[in-house]
Parts: structure tokens; C-alpha cells; sequence
């Protein structure tokens, strides 16, 4: 069960830990942070201020409009890009409070695209994955939680259990049936992304019909009701390319709000190298590729951008990283 790659690295370069390769074999130094790009937080969520009349304390707040498109407004600063944050005197109607940071507090809200905010003009209207790894740890951390909770509003209005339409409390982090008085809190569909390894240098990389021509990736997929993370790694494995695995380990998470994912992100040991059995409703082509393939070789661009966990797991395996798994 494939899904889409989400998850990156940011744009701090830290020293590649003892014993692990500095550099790749054409002589570049990878540039890895502790954690991907979207699980980046800079700012409190203040969950306990959610049940409060008033979270933000009377304070003024920042807004940020999401439109239908999951797009934000931008302005083009020397820096690079910037979100535009609506300025207001109060939390708006229909806002959902986000948290705060250094005292300020901060709320997304759906609405329409304007050619100006808070009197400022909009450049442009971006979306999560042009930005996440230009914005820095404040603002990329609110607008994954902005797109991720704007998106479970739009898509659950109606109560799961009697169909009757929600109210809005806490916030709006909470929908409560009218009926029955339960309280429905967001989602999160958690999917596993693995990179499968021979222990010898070489790694599994598949692609999906729907990717841009010559895109590769790591193979990855839902985890099943009622299965654990680290068998859910093994299954789709299993499925996908027809390889049995070992030593799986888990490496980290990122969210992707694309709408409501949690990538839990693992590598694993392959007991046999051998050939690959594809499952062709999955996957288009699958293939065993080297270190040195990949990157004295040029394919570093066929890779997932640096928005995706799985480019964050591929970067640390090319250093050797996981080379004792």
C-alpha cells in the first residue's frame, strides 16, 4: 500500500557522527539535521489554553489563512520567502488557535486568496512543500500544524457516529456530536516508510506510475488496524517487492498533512538479496542501486526532494549511517 514520500532534513550541517562517512563518493558533505523539515517546532502549542474563553488571553493574535488549495500567502523577502501573517486585535470567528511563541499567540483559519494581508502585498500564494525547507523552525512548524488541522475540519463536518453536523469547541480542536454530546479530536493515519538495505551498500528503490519520469523512492504504506508499526514494515515489504526483512529499526517521524498522515520512518536488513518481486498494482519498477550509483553516478536529482522523511532516511543510509543494521 504506497504512499506518497513525506519528510525532510533542514538546513543546519552538523558534523557527521564518529565513524560515520563525512563525505559521498564524489566528494560532497550531505547536509542532515537532527530531525526532517516538517518536524521542525519552535513554538508551544499551549494545549490547556484550548478549554479557556478566550486562548489567546486578550492578546493580539496572527493569522494565517490556508485557501482550498492548501496554499498560504507569501511575501519575497532578501532572505527568501516569508508567510504573511494577518494581524488582528482578537482570535477571529472560526480561527483555530495554534499556540504561542515568545507571547505571541498564533491561528490559521480557512479563507480565500486576497491580493493583500494585514496590509501587506501577497507575492504569492505557496504551498507546504515549496516551502518547508526555506522557512525557518517558527514558521515551518505552525504551518504544518495549520494545513494538518484546517484539513481535518474540511474533511469531517459530519458526526461518524449519528451523521449530525458538529459544533466547534476548544478552540477548534475539538468537534462534539449535538447528539450524543462525543467528542471527535483530529486524526492522524500513521504509514511506514523503510529503507531496505542489503547490508553491503545497496538499498531498494521503487517508483509509482503516477511519480515524474526517472523519481525514485523508498517503498512505504499504511499500517494496518490491529498491526504494530515494525510489522507493518515487514508486510509491505513482503507485498511490494517480494523480500523477506530483518533488523528493522526505527530512524523518526514526520507529519505530512497531505491530509492527515504520520510517516514513522525505518530501515531493514533484506535476509537475501535476490531478486525482486514487484507487485504491479503498486509499483511500476523496483530495482537494487548502490552508493555509488547514486551518487557518482548522478541519480541524486531521481531522489525525493528534501521536503520528504524519505530523503531524510536515504541521506543518513549514503553515509553509512545504518551500515551495522
Amino acid at each position: 500500500m504506497t504512499v506518497p514520500p513525506g519528510g525532510s532534513t533542514p538546513a543546519d550541517n552538523p558534523p557527521p557522527p564518529q565513524g560515520r562517512a563525512a563525505a559521498w563518493p564524489d566528494g560532497t558533505t550531505p547536509s542532515i539535521g537532527s530531525v526532517p523539515v516538517l518536524s521542525r517546532v519552535a513554538h508551544d502549542r499551549a494545549h490547556l489554553s484550548r478549554a479557556l474563553p478566550d486562548p489567546t488571553g486578550g492578546r493580539p493574535v496572527r493569522v494565517l489563512t490556508v485557501d482550498g488549495q492548501r496554499t498560504v500567502p507569501v511575501r519575497e523577502t532578501p532572505e527568501g520567502p516569508r508567510l504573511i501573517w494577518d494581524e488582528q486585535p482578537a482570535l477571529p470567528t472560526g480561527a483555530i488557535f495554534l499556540g504561542e511563541a515568545d507571547g505571541v499567540p498564533y491561528a490559521a483559519v480557512r479563507g480565500e486568496r486576497a491580493l493583500t494581508v494585514s496590509g501587506q502585498p501577497v507575492d504569492s500564494w505557496t504551498g507546504l512543500r515549496d516551502l518547508a525547507t526555506v522557512l525557518g523552525d517558527l514558521d515551518a512548524g505552525l504551518l504544518v500544524q495549520a494545513i494538518g488541522i484546517v484539513e481535518w475540519h474540511e474533511r469531517n463536518r459530519f458526526s461518524p457516529l449519528t451523521g449530525a453536523a458538529t459544533t466547534i469547541e476548544r478552540a477548534g480542536w475539538v468537534q462534539r456530536d449535538p447528539t450524543t454530546g462525543t467528542d471527535i479530536f483530529p486524526r492522524t493515519d500513521p504509514a511506514v516508510i523503510m529503507l531496505v538495505h542489503d547490508g553491503a551498500g545497496r538499498l531498494v528503490l521503487g517508483r509509482q506510475s503516477i511519480w515524474p519520469p526517472g523519481r525514485f523512492s523508498i517503498l512505504a504504506g499504511f499500517v494496518e488496524p490491529g498491526e504494530s508499526a515494525e510489522a507493518a514494515v515487514a508486510r509491505e515489504v513482503a507485498e511490494e517487492v517480494g523480500l523477506t526483512v530483518t533488523d528493522v529499526r526505527y530512524v523518526g517521524s514526520q507529519p505530512w498533512p497531505f491530509p492527515q498522515s504520520l510517516m514513522l520512518g525505518f530501515v531493514a536488513r533484506a535476509e537475501e538479496a535476490g531478486e525482486l518481486v514487484l507487485d504491479p498494482d503498486e509499483i511500476e519498477e523496483a530495482r537494487w542501486f548502490s552508493r555509488d550509483e547514486l551518487v557518482a553516478g548522478g541519480k541524486l536529482a531521481a531522489l525525493p526532494p528534501a521536503v520528504s522523511i524519505a530523503r531524510y532516511v536515504i541521506d543518513r543510509w549514503l553515509t553509512g549511517e545504518f551500515d551495522d543494521c
